[in-house]
């Protein structure tokens, strides 16, 4: 049993990692200002300090509750906020992000495993699946957050021998997630669906990502967390789905039968995005296991139960 800390822990992606944390018999504590989490997403084993991680709290908890293990997946994820504001972003996710490093060097810790993104940091790619050797070149703030945590991240390995692990996620989706703003097509879908309003899709609907299930995000985290590597690897299907395929799953999966409505395309939209996952299948021994399919027919189950 180890001592883990989670920020974020309250959030979509951060609530299931300490779902597993604690079946798996960890002690684990939260670190969450709620500004996008939620309370009933926490789990009743889990300690939560309602903090923010850029504030002077976070150093005085972490020597308090001394963990083990880091994992760090609070952040500011709205790509398009982060184009609005990208000062506020970086506060958020940069500066907060050194904070969380910085007590963590302090504390002893023996790990932290990051929330990165493979699709905002390598941009568009010519090489689809897109490898960890790729070049990154991040087209939006919240990219350039999150590729600059990751050198912060090396530095802090290099100069102080904290190691880390940095999971570039493919685009998330599952039960919990965020149903406002951009960050979650999936739930932003559902939720329209069982609304009977028409959802929205941007552009022709060919644009394509890479769609991987919450749970098996999880296991990837757990996985980074019980290996000895060090570094960057991305956690994806190695699978291109369209925007139209994927508003398909949804309509079967909810009984639609109603048509999507189509709005112009938001300028700097990616027009591609699609991860290998060979690196992390070879060093962590993780593959996905959930399809697109079976994933959305979870995740619609759940939003039909909680909206």
């Amino acid at each position: 049993m180890s001592k883990v800390l989670v920020t974020g822990g309250a959030g979509f992606i951060g609530s299931h990692v300490v779902d597993s944390l604690v079946s798996d018999g960890n002690d684990v504590f939260v670190i969450d200002n709620l500004s996008s989490g939620k309370k009933e997403n926490m789990n009743k084993a889990a300690l939560l300090y309602q903090y923010d991680i850029a504030g002077k709290e976070l150093l005085s908890v972490m020597e308090k509750e001394r963990p083990e293990f880091v994992f760090h997946l609070a952040a500011q994820i709205d790509v398009r906020k982060s184009v609005a504001d990208p000062i506020e972003d970086a506060k958020i996710n940069i500066l907060g992000s050194i904070n969380v490093m910085e007590s963590a060097r302090r504390c002893g810790v023996k790990k932290i495993i990051f929330a990165s993104s493979g699709g905002a940091i390598y941009g568009d790619t010519k090489n689809i699946p897109t490898g960890e050797d790729e070049r990154e070149y991040p087209i939006s703030p919240y990219g350039c957050a999150k590729l600059s945590v990751e050198r912060y991240l090396h530095y802090y390995h290099e100069v102080f021998n904290v190691p880390y692990i940095a999971l570039r996620f493919a685009n998330v989706y599952g039960p919990r997630q965020n149903n406002k703003g951009e960050a979650g097509v999936v739930a932003i879908f559902c939720t329209k669906v069982l609304q009977n309003e028409p959802p929205v899709i941007y552009g022709d609907g060919k644009q394509t990502r890479d769609f991987v299930y919450v749970g098996d995000i999880v296991r990837a985290n757990v996985l980074a967390m019980k290996s000895k590597k060090c570094g960057a690897y991305n956690v994806g299907t190695g699978k291109e789905s369209d925007i139209n395929t994927l508003a398909k799953h949804i309509k079967n999966s909810l009984s639609y039968k109603n048509e999507f409505h189509h709005k112009d395309g938001r300028r700097g939209e990616q027009k591609r995005s699609c991860l290998s996952f060979d690196k992390i299948r070879k060093d962590l021994g993780w593959e996905p296991d959930i399809s697109l399919d079976e994933g959305i027919k979870l995740t619609a189950e759940w939003f039909e139960k909680n909206i």
